[in-house]
């Protein structure tokens, strides 16, 4: 919800903001409808972009073991490289770090 509440700043610092998950596209389009959520949702049931970048990684969640997606953001430069990495994202405060980071990445 914080990206939402950010999108038009990011996309006026020529920033597109994309969420991915392996949630199908009917769960993030009642997901996106329920909570006002203005980000492009993408799906990857395969898991296949997760585990390109790096995001799909064995967990351990109640003493038990297991692979999942761990919640990270990556801030990629207009000539298509990763320039930043936030893993084991905390929601609260993120979006505002992301745009820090964009404007020190512009120069601004």
């Amino acid at each position: 919800m914080e990206f939402t509440k950010v999108l038009q700043e990011l996309r006026a610092m020529g920033a597109e903001v994309l969420g991915v998950s392996r949630d199908s596209p009917v769960s993030h389009k009642r997901f996106a409808e329920k909570h006002g959520i203005c980000v492009t949702l993408l799906s990857d049931m395969d898991h296949k972009v997760t585990e390109a970048y790096g995001a799909w990684t064995l967990k351990k969640i109640y003493g038990k073991e297991g692979y999942g997606v761990v919640r990270t953001t990556f801030l990629i430069n207009p000539e298509g490289r990763v320039a930043r990495i936030w893993r084991s994202v905390k929601v609260n405060g993120h979006a505002e770090e992301v745009i820090s980071a964009l404007r020190s990445l512009r120069g601004n």
